[in-house]
């Protein structure tokens, strides 16, 4: 049985919704055998009872957009002619109160707005009906306290808006819980990829490997460059390899209090070379020293892979600039660059197992600085504009 939308499974779905649809049809028998003249009340009474049956029949068959809205109109009407039809009794209102409800069941909100601003204006018109039109003549008990009714009313409606609101909120939190958890199974299952790549690929690269730098001494000069080009294919895969186990085993190094400004001269040292190739120049602003406590060797790595898809993201000639700031008890690094940028769905996905902008890439660069930034109570968020540039913001608790 497909889900019904947030209803329940489709036995209890019956069993309620069959005993709603006996009670409205025993109300339209009491009328039939109690009155002694069927006005045009009766046949509107019983069309729509009929109308409602079979829509609530139907529902878990054809879940669609239009049933749902169908549903929730036709018992709006119900319970509005249930009112008009019997003026002398003031329960009707109360389950009129709670129409947007029957949205909340199905939790679609545009059908949930619709119906709470469609009730509102409704009931409220009547309201105005009673007042100047009708002066209590017919509606005589409700004439009594209008205005009581209708702040009691509007209470309801506000009262079910927190109540859906709510809801939604929790959901919206068990989308991510779920997400989250989604997240940590693939990197458990990569762990163990890793583990068992490193051990059955590892050596033979490293035979191949060491047989190809053997023979390309013996190769003339022409020949030697496809050595070299094998050579350096052979050493990609080793730095995947790598990366791989840097996800898989858990890393023991101990934390060291971190120069944030020295630390990061000493990274752009090692990656300037890298940025002026590409004639791209980066530029460090450091607005308040300060120190972090983080392995000084996982803080390089972290910052090297950031740098480095920086300079591959930007064109000739961009600058990417570093700032170092304090914002309450977190130092703040942010890189901005010039480059391509990222869409929203590529924005959603970064940092996932084998997800990469990069042709040749794997994705696992940014896993490593994920699981860096979480395992020192840091965070690290991604702005980006498709065009325009991304911003990287890596934040460290400060020690005092």
């Amino acid at each position: 049985m497909k889900d019904l939308s947030g209803l329940p499974n489709l036995k209890v779905y019956r069993l309620v919704m069959g005993t709603g649809i006996i009670l409205m049809i025993l109300g339209v028998l009491l009328t039939f055998f109690t009155q002694e003249h069927l006005g045009i009340s009766f046949y509107l009474h019983a069309i729509v009872v009929a109308v409602n049956t079979i829509l609530i029949w139907v529902y878990p068959k054809k879940q669609t957009s239009l049933i749902r809205t169908s549903i929730n109109i036709m018992l709006a009407i119900y319970f509005y002619l249930m009112f008009v039809i019997y003026p002398f009794t003031l329960s009707p209102m109360l389950i009129i109160c709670f129409i947007p409800g029957i949205a909340i069941l199905f939790f679609n909100k545009k059908l949930f707005y619709f119906t709470l601003h469609g009730n509102v204006a409704v009931v409220l018109s009547f309201m105005l009906y009673v007042i100047f039109v009708d002066k209590g003549e017919v509606y005589f008990l409700f004439h009594k306290d209008v205005l009581g009714y209708a702040i009691n009313f509007l209470a309801s409606q506000v009262m079910l808006l927190f109540i859906f609101l709510l809801l939604e909120k929790r959901i919206e939190n068990q989308k991510l819980y779920y997400q989250q958890i989604q997240k940590d199974e693939r990197l458990k299952t990569t762990g163990q990829l890793a583990a068992a790549v490193a051990h059955e690929i590892r050596n033979p690269i490293t035979v191949v490997q060491g047989f190809l730098q053997l023979y390309s001494n013996d190769q003339p000069q022409e020949k030697r460059k496809h050595y070299e080009l094998m050579l350096e294919e052979l050493k990609t895969a080793e730095r995947v390899i790598s990366d791989f186990l840097s996800l898989a085993k858990p890393s023991d190094m101990e934390s060291d209090v971190v120069n944030v400004k020295e630390s990061l001269h000493n990274v752009l040292d090692l990656i300037n070379s890298y940025a002026l190739m590409e004639t791209i120049q980066i530029r460090l602003i450091v607005e308040d020293d300060c120190d972090v406590s983080c392995s000084l060797l996982e803080f390089k790595q972290l910052f090297v892979n950031i740098f480095k898809n920086a300079i591959e993201s930007s064109k000739a000639g961009d600058t990417i600039e570093v700032r170092v700031k304090k914002e309450k008890e977190k130092v703040q690094i942010v890189v901005s660059d010039q480059g391509v940028g990222m869409t929203e769905e590529q924005l959603q996905t970064i940092g996932t197992p084998f997800y990469s902008l990069k042709s040749k890439g794997t994705g696992l660069g940014l896993m490593i600085c994920f699981n860096i930034v979480k395992k020192y109570n840091g965070t690290i968020s991604f702005m980006s504009q498709e065009g325009i540039g991304t911003d990287v913001t890596v934040s460290f608790p400060i020690i005092k």
